[in-house]
């Protein structure tokens, strides 16, 4: 993967492909580069190997681990990275929990790429 000064590079964590295809399309309307791992693992190995990700999209229900409880440790690897949670599981508890482990952003699923190029401060067209 490829990194710009003005483009912010993305790391996708969502074990289903279909999502993974989708915000990596949103995001190439853009220009915006992305790489997604389908496991909490995958996920280490790509940071382990790749650095500077501007915003990581992390679900919550991963084969091996819940997203919520590897927030710290992202953060610890990727400490500029803003983690946006983006799940099916949206109520008030998944919420108050992703702030309080540092997640930046949330995101309930289904969601609008208008609503993903928002977050990530890009201007829709």
């Amino acid at each position: 993967m490829t990194q710009t000064s003005h483009n912010p590079s993305i790391l996708i964590v969502d074990d289903e492909s279909d999502i993974c295809y989708l915000l990596s399309n949103i995001l190439k309307q853009k220009s915006i580069q992305s790489v997604f791992a389908t496991s909490l693992s995958e996920a280490n190995d790509i940071m382990e190997h790749e650095s500077g990700f501007s915003f990581i999209f992390l679900d919550n229900n991963l084969p091996d681990g819940q997203g919520l409880d590897h927030i710290q440790q992202i953060k610890k690897k990727c400490p500029q990275c803003k983690i946006i949670m983006v799940t099916a599981q949206d109520d008030k508890a998944a919420r108050d929990k992703a702030s309080k482990e540092g997640a930046d952003f949330f995101i309930g699923k289904p969601f609008s790429s208008k609503l993903i190029l928002k977050t990530i401060n890009c201007s829709v067209t």
